[in-house]
C-alpha cells in the first residue's frame, strides 16, 4: 500500500508537510495543500489511524452507550451523535446498557478497552458505579438525556469533570397539563418512566407543577408508574381505567409508554378522545397517523446528540474547564387527541417539527389556564 513518502514524493513536498496537511496541524499554502491531495488521491493513500494513534493517544473514535436503541427518540439522537461526529472526523463505537446498572458499567469498560477518546452515555437509574469507574480512568465523558444528580456529578481535586446535556422536562409537562386543563378536565392522570431517572423526577415534578398552576388538588392514585416501557404502561392505564373515578385525561412521559396507554385503551373499549384526552411526551415519526393524530411534546432529538458531541470535543480540547449542563428546548405540537379542533389556525398550534437550540422556549397561550414553568 501507498505510504506518506509516496505521497510525499509524488506531489514533490516533505513528509512533514503531507502530515500537516492531512492531520491539520499546520497551515500550508494552498497550492501545496492541492498537490499533497492531488497525490493521496492518484495513489490511493489511506491514512493508517492505528499507527497514528500510537503516536498521538488518540484514536478519533467515541463510544456511545444508549439503552433501547430501536426506541425512535434514541435512533433519532444516534444520527446527531454520528453526523456530528463524522463532520469532526471521529467515528462510532455503539452499546445498549439495557439500562442495567451492571451491564452499563462493563459497556464502558468494554468502549474504554477499545481506547476510544471520550465516551457518550445516557445512564441508567442507578449509575453509581458506571461514575465510579469512569472517575479512576479520568475518562471524558458526557451523560446524555438523563442528568446525574449532585452526589454523582460533585468533583473533587483532580477528579475527571462530567458535562452534561438534556431537554427541558418539567416546564414542557406542565404546559401538557395545563393545557388539559384549560379544555376542562380535573382529573389528569400521569404515566411516569422509570424510577430514578432524572427524566422521570422531572416530567413527575413538571406534571405536580401543573396541577399546581390550574389551581386543581394531586389525587396521588392518579400519578402511576409505566417503568419507561409499553408493556408497563399498559399495565398502569388498566390500573387507572379501573378506579371507582378514573381520569378523563392522560399524560404519557415517553413514546413506548404511550403506545402501551393506547393498546390499554383499546382493550377496554374507550377511545381517544371521545372517552380520555390523551397528550404525550416525544413527538415520533408516526405519532401524526393515529386517528386522532396525537398533541406531544417533540424534544430536539437530534441537536441533542450533535450538542453531546459538542461538548465532549470542547472537553477534549480543554480537559480542565468547567463542566457544563446544557438543556434544551421542546416544542408544543397541537394535534386532536387531546379533544381540540386541529388546524394551525388555533392558538397555540405549532407546526410538526423537531426544534433546534434556537427555537423558542414553550409559550403558554393566554386562553390557557396554568404556566409552563
Amino acid at each position: 500500500m501507498p505510504t506518506m513518502a509516496d505521497v510525499a514524493r509524488s506531489a514533490g513536498v516533505s513528509v512533514a508537510t503531507v502530515s500537516h496537511v492531512l492531520n491539520g496541524t499546520r497551515p500550508v499554502l494552498p497550492g501545496t495543500r492541492q498537490a499533497v491531495l492531488d497525490a493521496v488521491d492518484a495513489l490511493g493513500y489511506t491514512p493508517n489511524t492505528l499507527a497514528r494513534s500510537l503516536v498521538t493517544a488518540r484514536t478519533r473514535s467515541i463510544g456511545l452507550a444508549v439503552s433501547a436503541i430501536s426506541n425512535p427518540y434514541f435512533t433519532e439522537i444516534l444520527q446527531g451523535v454520528e453526523a456530528a461526529a463524522l463532520h469532526a472526523g471521529y467515528g462510532l463505537l455503539l452499546a445498549d446498557p439495557h439500562d442495567d446498572p451492571g451491564h452499563e458499567q462493563k459497556v464502558a469498560r468494554l468502549l474504554h478497552e477499545r481506547r476510544v477518546d471520550g465516551m457518550i452515555i445516557a445512564p441508567s437509574a442507578q449509575p453509581g458505579e458506571l461514575v465510579g469507574y469512569l472517575r479512576r480512568h479520568a475518562v471524558p465523558t458526557v451523560f446524555l438525556d438523563r442528568l446525574i444528580d449532585g452526589a454523582d456529578a460533585a468533583v473533587g481535586p483532580g477528579a475527571p469533570r462530567f458535562d452534561q446535556v438534556c431537554a427541558e422536562s418539567a416546564g414542557p409537562t406542565a404546559r401538557l397539563v395545563a393545557h388539559l386543563a384549560g379544555l376542562g378536565h380535573r382529573r389528569i392522570g400521569l404515566v411516569a418512566g422509570l424510577p430514578g431517572l432524572s427524566t422521570t423526577r422531572e416530567r413527575v415534578a413538571g406534571y405536580r407543577d401543573g396541577l399546581a398552576a390550574a389551581g386543581l388538588p394531586l389525587d396521588d392514585r392518579l400519578l402511576v408508574s409505566g417503568n419507561s416501557e409499553s408493556a408497563g404502561a399498559e399495565r398502569a392505564t388498566a390500573a387507572l381505567l379501573a378506579l371507582p373515578d378514573p381520569p378523563t385525561a392522560l399524560v404519557t412521559a415517553n413514546n413506548a409508554m404511550t403506545l402501551g396507554a393506547l393498546r390499554a385503551l383499546a382493550g377496554n373499549g374507550l377511545s381517544v378522545p371521545g372517552d380520555l384526552a390523551l397528550c404525550c411526551f416525544d413527538d415520533f415519526p408516526w405519532a401524526d397517523l393515529f386517528s386522532p393524530r396525537l398533541t406531544a411534546i417533540a424534544q430536539p432529538s437530534r441537536e441533542l446528540g450533535a450538542q453531546a458531541v459538542r461538548l465532549l470535543l470542547e472537553r477534549l480540547a480543554e480537559p480542565d474547564r468547567p463542566p457544563r449542563t446544557v438543556r434544551l428546548p421542546c416544542a408544543f405540537v397541537h394535534r386532536g387527541s387531546c379533544g381540540c379542533p386541529e388546524g394551525p389556525e388555533r392558538p397555540g398550534a405549532a407546526p410538526h417539527t423537531v426544534p433546534s437550540a434556537l427555537s423558542e422556549p414553550l409559550p403558554v397561550p393566554p386562553s390557557e389556564k396554568g404556566t409552563a414553568s
